[in-house]
């Protein structure tokens, strides 16, 4: 996809607020200017920067990407399955900044899964920045709960960014090491 390309939302559709991470509604006809498509797509638009998320691609004109249906309060049968399903969401959330995935960054410090009370099953994620000044933080803890909360099963889901310990390139996997010319 060419970088910058200017589109018109075709419908209003919820996004991010890049750093931010509060959820604000974009208008039908908008005009954005595409900037990144990790994960969910970046965009410009009214003097900022906001995430849109990849259900939300027909909006921008896109083909919607074909993703399981969200199942009301069933759990899943298979824990590692599950689990799985978690891992593989939490790879398709992208720092805005940087083009490797929060996994393979490294910043993923703890995964848990539990009932929920309200039936269903809950995640909770513990997560880091690369720097504490990273202005970030709420906008990939906020898609990466988004991308959580869409998963078959899930009732509740909570992102929580802690500092210790304090990221360093070591925790990269060494997928993203090549992928940033580290390795």
């Amino acid at each position: 996809m060419e970088s910058n390309q200017k589109v018109a939302l075709k419908r209003d559709c919820d996004a991010i607020q890049i750093p931010s991470g509060h959820v604000s509604k974009l208008p039908s006809g908008t005009e954005v200017a595409i900037t990144q498509t990790l994960g969910g797509y970046t965009v410009a638009a009214r003097g900022g920067l906001y995430r849109i998320a990849p259900h939300d691609a027909d909006a921008l004109g896109f083909e919607k990407p074909a993703a399981a249906a969200k199942a009301g309060g069933a759990g899943v049968a298979d824990e590692k399955v599950f689990e799985q399903q978690v891992w593989e969401a939490l790879k398709n959330c992208y720092d805005p900044e940087i083009p490797v995935n929060i996994v393979d960054l490294g910043l993923i410090y703890d995964m848990r899964t539990a009932t929920a009370s309200q039936g269903g099953r809950r995640v909770d994620v513990k997560m880091t920045l690369t720097a504490r000044g990273c202005g970030m933080g709420p906008v990939i803890a906020a898609d990466a709960r988004q991308k959580l909360l869409a998963l078959a099963g899930v009732a509740d889901a909570t992102v929580e960014v802690i500092w210790d310990p304090p990221w360093n390139p070591t925790m990269m996997s060494p997928e993203g090491k090549k992928r940033l010319g580290m390795g």
